[in-house]
């Protein structure tokens, strides 16, 4: 493999109607046998250069006309390659990141991922790289730029080539879906060679068919089928105390039923922003029936309730965030504890719920037996269960939101797997300190483009 390495872009303000000319130092040149005209390439765009060899110059300097075009700016810390069998000289990675909607209001332009943009534009510099920032609105139909965000000691939008990798953060399947994101991911695949990561959400009941044809996993899965109608209902309830039914394309804890059975009848809770409501039926084909709007609207999933650990009264479970790393293999970032809020039967945050370390969570909970020993299960199983998704998944991903829990008993179970976690402003960041999870994504990023 040619290994790359990390230069400081000059770009020099002459007429763009000169000759395009790049500098490289002298100590380059020769190491690489670089002639005196290649091709520099950046994204999507190639231009024909002359090289000139300059003493003591550690980056790379571009006059007015080889910088035409390029979306390159001085100071831009960007991994450098030459590549003899194709005489290109190739500047990247450049990093796409597709979300929902762009307020584009003065020193916020991205919402609530404002500060998770800044922080991967710094770790683009850190490690080499550039980020860029666009909605689905901003998608080119046949073009070789688009108008997007980036930081560069400020927030600024111009225009870029394609990207050399596409890092999907949109936020629902609708936009997800629509022809103009479709069309402009296969232009970004199949003309320009470029890479997409995270290409598509996963729905529940589709992460559990899935890992179902998997023998090694099956024991941390909960039983699970799609609420298709009464019958169903009816055996879950009379197997099991305590059943959840879970929106199949939900997110955020929205639209989760707990049902409980009861000696006289059946307790209906659904999670709210203010707290659990609480609705008691005689018979549980009333209470399936007071289901059948919503059963019409949106499918669900109907899942085993688990008596998990607990701290204090208050249920816990585990988001461990898994990525690929600068290799391309799947690691474990981080795990953190989920404890839900007070009067909440559901962990995430957006509903009150609290997040701390995995193993401090493990450490205030009334698990059996060794805590240690708990959080390495934990690991292993999400692990598992990367690997397991990306043998039978086709669509490329690179980081996974797994949830998962313990039982009372010490038992770890998967909940549901989260192929777009969260990235917004909730999460902490302090200044000019990058989070590992940030740092990945640039990592696997040069890795996906050989740089």
């Amino acid at each position: 493999m040619i290994r790359s390495t990390k230069v400081v872009v000059q770009t020099l303000q002459t007429g763009s109607t000169l000759q395009p000319v790049i500098w490289l130092g002298e100590k380059y040149v020769r190491k690489h046998r670089i002639p005196d005209r290649i091709s520099l390439r950046f994204g999507s765009r190639l231009h024909t250069v002359r090289v000139a060899p300059a003493p003591r110059l550690d980056g790379i300097r571009l006059n007015g006309a080889a910088a035409e075009g390029m979306g390159l700016a001085s100071g831009d810390a960007l991994r450098m390659q030459y590549r003899p069998g194709s005489n290109t000289l190739r500047l990247g990675p450049l990093i796409g990141v597709l979300m929902q909607s762009i307020p584009g209001s003065a020193g916020r332009p991205l919402g609530s991922n404002t500060a998770f943009g800044q922080e991967l534009s710094l770790a683009c510099r850190q490690y080499g790289g550039l980020a860029i920032f666009f909605a689905s609105g901003d998608l080119p139909s046949d073009s070789t730029t688009i108008r997007a965000w980036v930081y560069r000691n400020g927030w600024r939008r111009e225009e870029f080539p394609l990207p050399d990798v596409l890092y999907n953060r949109l936020t629902t399947r609708k936009t997800e879906q629509s022809a103009a994101v479709q069309r402009f991911i296969q232009m970004l695949k199949q003309r320009y060679h470029a890479k997409v990561f995270n290409e598509r959400f996963l729905d529940k009941h589709e992460v559990f068919d899935l890992l179902r044809q998997d023998a090694a996993l099956r024991d941390l899965l909960p039983e699970s089928h799609l609420l298709r109608n009464y019958a169903t209902l009816k055996t879950m309830c009379q197997k099991y105390p305590i059943v959840y039914l879970k929106p199949v394309r939900g997110s955020l804890g929205k639209g989760i039923i707990r049902i409980i059975r009861q000696p006289d009848g059946y307790s209906c809770q659904y999670a709210t922003a203010a707290g659990t409501r609480t609705q008691k039926y005689a018979q549980l084909r009333k209470l399936f029936a007071s289901l059948s709007g919503k059963l019409k609207l949106q499918r669900y999933q109907i899942q085993r309730g688990l008596d998990l650990i607990r701290a204090g009264q208050r249920p816990m479970d585990f988001r461990a965030l898994v990525q690929k790393d600068k290799n391309g293999r799947w690691g474990i970032t981080s795990i953190v504890g989920r404890i839900a809020g007070n009067q909440q039967f559901v962990s995430n945050v957006a509903r009150g719920g609290t997040m701390v370390p995995a193993i401090d969570a493990l450490a205030k909970s009334n698990i059996r037996g060794q805590k240690t020993a708990a959080h390495a299960r934990l690991r292993e199983a999400a692990l598992k269960i990367a690997h397991s998704l990306d043998q039978r998944v086709p669509e490329h991903f690179a980081e996974l939101g797994i949830d998962l829990a313990i039982s009372s008993d010490g038992r770890v179970w998967l909940l549901e797997v989260n192929s777009k976690p969260a990235k917004n402003d909730n999460t902490p960041w302090m200044e000019n300190k990058i989070r590992p999870s940030l740092r990945q994504i640039v990592l696997y990023s040069r890795h996906l483009c050989g740089l």
